[in-house]
């Protein structure tokens, strides 16, 4: 059986899955997000702003809303196909880092690129810069998760 949670009395009902995955898809964003305005891979530009240019800005804040936003999505994402095997943390944190892995080969290795118009699947700085920042995201997307899901499983026990 799913569990739902109502949202609001005019909104329809969400899986919890993909609600527990939004919330720690922003956790792993800002972590995330951290790392790419420290990370200065090609001529001394944060990764942050290289995401602003996915919408034709150079701006840190257009880029860490464009990338909360790619992250909330590849949380719920995440929650909704594989949330039901993330709930115990070891499972979580290995199933995060395999995600972030695979969301570093299709958005910084592939969408990205393309968009931006540079070569695609380029193995360089900022693809590399870019790998440890996927997995930084992951991992913490895969923790949250996984806590999120046994404090909830908690609450619900008691309720």
């Amino acid at each position: 059986m799913a569990t739902t949670m109502q949202v609001s009395p005019r909104t329809a009902v969400i899986p919890a899955h993909a609600v527990w995955g939004g919330a720690a898809g922003l956790v792993g964003g800002i972590g995330f997000g951290i790392w790419m305005s420290l990370s200065k891979p090609m001529m001394n530009t944060p990764m942050i702003k290289m995401v602003a240019g996915l919408l034709g800005s150079d701006s840190a804040v257009a880029g860490w809303f464009i990338h909360l936003a790619i992250s909330l999505t590849a949380g719920l994402a995440f929650g909704v196909l594989l949330g039901h095997m993330a709930q115990k943390m070891v499972p979580g944190a290995v199933l995060g880092l395999a995600y972030g892995a695979v969301w570093w080969v299709l958005g910084a290795l592939w969408i990205m690129p393309a968009v931006l118009r540079m070569p695609i699947f380029e193995w360089n700085a900022a693809s590399q810069s870019s790998l440890g920042g996927h997995l930084v995201f992951g991992l913490l997307l895969g923790l949250s998760y996984s806590y999120i899901a046994t404090m909830m499983g908690k609450r619900a026990q008691k309720g």
